[in-house]
């Protein structure tokens, strides 16, 4: 598992199974400028694109005033605060683009009996594997993060004791200098000495 999967994991919502023919009522949070709503568009399902992830998209279709009306809805957004499955029916396609052709009773389909409080579940316990599975998953994480923090400090302390033998052998030769230009000053005065003590003498 990469840690894609695992960042999409934390953003997925628990909601109900959705299929194409499912008669949905959509409450969507929509904004107006400082103030906030919630709006709510009922229709039919007639396609569900993208999977289980994260990408997922639902397509929604209706008729108002005698006019088609279709909305696309992220699976997973936040805007969405619920979705209501209030009949499912009975469907042989995954895309039932059929129905924008179709007026009243043509586009009636057969209903199907479904428990809508099992679907309708808002929140989903997860199950004792699935939450061991999250848990190691967290802690995978947590040691790597430690082993790059520890390999880090390390690299600083090594660094630091490469400046200090730099710092001891830039000393050392500096002291090395001092002593050599020392002994030389003292051989020029020695010298001067004899000099001048040849010169009395004579």
């Amino acid at each position: 598992m990469n840690l894609i999967s695992i960042v999409e994991k934390k953003h997925l919502k628990n909601i109900p199974d959705l299929k194409s023919g499912d008669t949905v009522r959509v409450h969507q949070k929509v904004r107006e400028g400082s103030k906030e709503r919630i709006q709510i568009f009922e229709g039919v399902v007639i396609r569900i694109r993208g999977g289980k992830g994260t990408s997922a998209t639902f397509t929604v279709r209706k008729i108002a005033s005698g006019v088609g009306v279709e909305r696309t809805y992220p699976l997973h957004s936040p805007n969405i605060v619920k979705i209501e499955v209030l009949r499912r029916a009975k469907v042989r396609r995954a895309y039932l683009g059929y129905l924008r052709g179709l007026r009243g009773k043509a586009a009636r389909m057969k209903e199907q009996q479904f428990d809508k409080l099992a679907v309708n579940v808002e929140e989903r316990e997860l199950k004792p594997e699935e939450l061991a599975k999250s848990e190691e998953i967290e802690e995978v994480v947590e040691t790597e993060e430690v082993k790059t923090e520890v390999s880090n400090e390390e690299g600083f302390v090594e660094a630091k004791e490469d400046d200090t033998e730099e710092v001891s052998e830039k000393e050392d030769s500096e002291t090395s200098e001092d002593t050599a230009e020392v002994a030389e000053e003292e051989a020029i005065e020695e010298e001067l000495k004899e000099k001048t003590e040849e010169e009395d003498k004579k």
